[in-house]
Parts: C-alpha cells; sequence; structure tokens
C-alpha cells in the first residue's frame, strides 16, 4: 500500500499493489504525475481505478486512467456518472485477482458516497474511506446543497456508526485529511488510522447521540473554495481527457486577460503589471487559484524563470481551469518595454512606524486563535467580494506567513487601496518585533 499525498489540497491518493504487475488506485486527481512516479517505482500497471465519491475539491484522475492505461473504473451505481465504470451497490464485490473490493454505502458527505473495504478472503485489510470517516474527524456534510447539510449530517452519523462497527484492527485509509477545505475545522489529524484508534479518540464518533454529532458537525463548517459547487458535477460528466505534458506559448499580446503572478511575494511587491492576482506558487496554490481566479476568462501567466511551468498548469488542471491562454514572454522587463503599467508596494518585516489599519486575511478559526490587537479579519477567499470600509491611509495586511497577505494586497490594490503594505512574516514574528502579545477570540 502507498498513499501518493496531495500537499496543497491535504487529500490522499492510494496505490495497492496486487501482486501481479497490476495496480488499484483509489481516489485518484487530474494530476497523475506523482501516483505514476509511485507506479513506475514499482514496475505497476494501473488496472482499476476508485473513485470513493464525487469529489468537489479536484478533479478524478479516474477518466485518464481508463484512457491512458485501459484501467477499469469502479465507483458507486448511484453516482449517475455518464461514462463507462463499474457501479457497485452496497455489498457487491469486484474480484481484484486474489484480493477483493467490496463496496459499502457511507452517504453524508456526498449522496452517493461509497468505501471500499479491502480483504483477502474472509479478512478485511482496510477500508478506503474517503469523505466518510477520517483521522480525528468526518468530512463536511454542505458542499452538495447548503439547504441540505443537516440531512446530510444525519447520514454521515449513521455511515460513521456503520464503520465504527468493524473490527478495530481494520486500518482507514482517508481521502481527505487535516487541512483539506473538504474536512470539518474541527479536523486535527491526517492520514491513515485504524477502526479501533477512531472509536477511542475521533470526537464525532464519541458523540453522545446523533443530535450531539449533527451540532458538532454544523459548529465546525468553516469557508470553502467556489469552485467545490462546480466540480462534482463536472466529476459525474466525466473530466475531458488532457495530453500526457501541459504547455503554453509566449505571448506578447495581452489583450483582455487577467496576469496572474504566480512569483514571490517580495517580487510581487516589487513590482508587477498593474491590476494582476498575486498567487505565490506553493502546494496551496491550486485551492487559491479557484477561489479567487475566474474559470471563465482568460489568463496570463508571470513566473519567474526557475518556477516549473507544468507544477502550474498540473496545479491549475486538478481543478478544472484550463483557461491559462499564455506566458507573458520576458517576464516583467517584457510588460515594462511594451510601455503598460506596472505597480508595487511595500514589503516589510515590521509595521510602520506610522499609525496604519491591520488587516488579517486568515482564516476566521487561526484568527480567533491570536490576533494583533485592534486587527481587522476579512478572510481571504472572502476578500474580493467583502472589501472592507477601512479608515483612510495605510493598510498593513498580514497572514501567516506572508503569502495571502501578498494576494490581498494584490485585490486591495485592483480595488483602489493605494498605500498596502504586506507584512513579511505573521503573528509570531509581530510579537518578536513589538515585544507584545496577541488577542484571541472575537
Amino acid at each position: 500500500m502507498t498513499s501518493v499525498r496531495d500537499e496543497g489540497l491535504a487529500n490522499s491518493a492510494y496505490l495497492v499493489d496486487l501482486g501481479d504487475g497490476r495496480a488499484l488506485a483509489v481516489d485518484a486527481c487530474r494530476d497523475l504525475r506523482a501516483l505514476r512516479r509511485a507506479a513506475g517505482a514499482r514496475g505497476l500497471t494501473i488496472a482499476f481505478a476508485a473513485d470513493t465519491h464525487l469529489h468537489a475539491d479536484f478533479l478524478s484522475g479516474a477518466v485518464q486512467l481508463a484512457a491512458d492505461d485501459g484501467a477499469q473504473v469502479v465507483a458507486s451505481a448511484s453516482g449517475g456518472r455518464e461514462f463507462p465504470h463499474l457501479g457497485l451497490e452496497d455489498g457487491q464485490e469486484l474480484d481484484l485477482g486474489g484480493l477483493t473490493l467490496q463496496a459499502m454505502t457511507t452517504p453524508g458527505h456526498t449522496d452517493e458516497h461509497v468505501a471500499f473495504l479491502l480483504r483477502d478472503d474472509a479478512t478485511t485489510l482496510g477500508v478506503f474511506t474517503g469523505g466518510s470517516l477520517i483521522a480525528g474527524s468526518a468530512a463536511r456534510t454542505d458542499l452538495v446543497d447548503p439547504d441540505r447539510t443537516e440531512e446530510l449530517a444525519r447520514a454521515q452519523y449513521r455511515s460513521l456508526r456503520r464503520l465504527a462497527e468493524l473490527d478495530e484492527s481494520v486500518v482507514v485509509w482517508p481521502t481527505h485529511g487535516g487541512g483539506s477545505f473538504c474536512a470539518t475545522s474541527a479536523t486535527s489529524a491526517g492520514g491513515a488510522t485504524t477502526i479501533g484508534l477512531e472509536r477511542t479518540t475521533n470526537p464525532m464518533l464519541n458523540a453522545a447521540d446523533e443530535e450531539e454529532f449533527v451540532r458538532r458537525m454544523l459548529g465546525s463548517l468553516g469557508s470553502y473554495p467556489p469552485y467545490f459547487l462546480r466540480l462534482g458535477e463536472e466529476n459525474r460528466r466525466g473530466p475531458a481527457v488532457l495530453p500526457a505534458a501541459l504547455s503554453l506559448e509566449a505571448v506578447a499580446s495581452y489583450g483582455e486577460a487577467l496576469v496572474v503572478d504566480v512569483r514571490s511575494p517580495a517580487a510581487f511587491a516589487a513590482g508587477h503589471p498593474a491590476g494582476a492576482l498575486s498567487i505565490p506558487l506553493r502546494p496551496a496554490f491550486a485551492s487559491w487559484l479557484g477561489w479567487l481566479a475566474p474559470n471563465d476568462r482568460p489568463l496570463l501567466l508571470l513566473r519567474d524563470p526557475d518556477q516549473d511551468l507544468e507544477e502550474v498548469l498540473w496545479q491549475a488542471a486538478k481543478i478544472g481551469y484550463t483557461n491559462f491562454v499564455g506566458e507573458i514572454a520576458g517576464g516583467l522587463q517584457t510588460w515594462t518595454d511594451a510601455g503598460l503599467p506596472v505597480s508595487s508596494h511595500e514589503m516589510r518585516a515590521a509595521f510602520p512606524s506610522h499609525e496604519a489599519v491591520v488587516l488579517d486575511v486568515r482564516q476566521e478559526s487561526e484568527f480567533l486563535a491570536g490576533h494583533v490587537p485592534g486587527a481587522a479579519h476579512v478572510e481571504l477567499g472572502s476578500l474580493a467580494d467583502e472589501v472592507p470600509e477601512l479608515p483612510d491611509g495605510a493598510v498593513v495586511v498580514m497572514c501567516g506567513h506572508g503569502e495571502r497577505a501578498s494576494t490581498a494586497a494584490s485585490i486591495l490594490r485592483r480595488s483602489g487601496f493605494e498605500d498596502v503594505t504586506v507584512l513579511a512574516g505573521g503573528p509570531k514574528e509581530w510579537v518578536e518585533a513589538q515585544g507584545t502579545h496577541l488577542e484571541t477570540g472575537g
């Protein structure tokens, strides 16, 4: 068993060696590079691609595996998928050639959610739980339809109780982990666990009754990127098959495209195309691209020469963003030489000496855990739609390290704020520089 971790989405796909040169892939995303490396290192051909549910946070790679490798796609029979696949009902089994995959319906995170038991004769080796039981919690129930959140939370309660009836030694292989926007904000762990450990330590399994479970679930739902409301349907229809390598042409004509600048916060602060959106390239790039950039408008890429173009494009493609139409030839210098407007802002390791409004753009749970006294708060994901009314003068934007603050600064500048400074670092660095303490709570 090999876990293939997507750090940006905080998800895991799984590769099971079937012992005869073939493999089973579970919950593979459209960016198959890491999964293929893992299979290639073991001399495996992926023969089966199983999806536990219609994913909201990434496009499935199952259709791609079927097209490229001839893999048999396996999923719930009730998902309404519009592409060739083997749909399993509750209790139905698939012979993998020695091992067996058995479906267990576990609705809650989605309607058609299914867990897969991996069995060796009568012994259950483990269970792929997708977005039902996850380490330390359970996946959220508000992504299908916000109006059905409580209904699906009750279904999730029953699904978790059913999974908890498995033997305590059964290994749990969840897809979502701590940090995934598909998980509840109460999630504190990630990766594999066991039924026995979850019975003992998982607060969602230890809720006194269904009503307590529902209260905990509804009270732990944070924000999530808006593209989550779109990808489930795209996965049901079947994502388009992509070429093995993705590329962009360098362009000198920019038109009405939005520039997405993936360079570092420091490089962006020093100079960038006016109106550009800063989303620094890092593992979380895809989530913030999907949260803040349009998927129906041409996008232009600005990167440093040493930044991996394929990494940008595959991160974008795994959430359905194939609307990058080119990259700026020659980088920022070409833009400047063409006489096009350039903007900049300050980036400081400490607060400026003059009075400034502090805007914290972290998640609400992060802000409540400790923030600069008197700071205003708007989550980055909401900033474009909820540009705050701030007093005239300087604005210092901060997050945990500087990347989200850079993105926020680019949004504020596009909204007309002139005097914007990005704090390099976060609350920890602020405390060290100011010699004081943070506030907690609202």
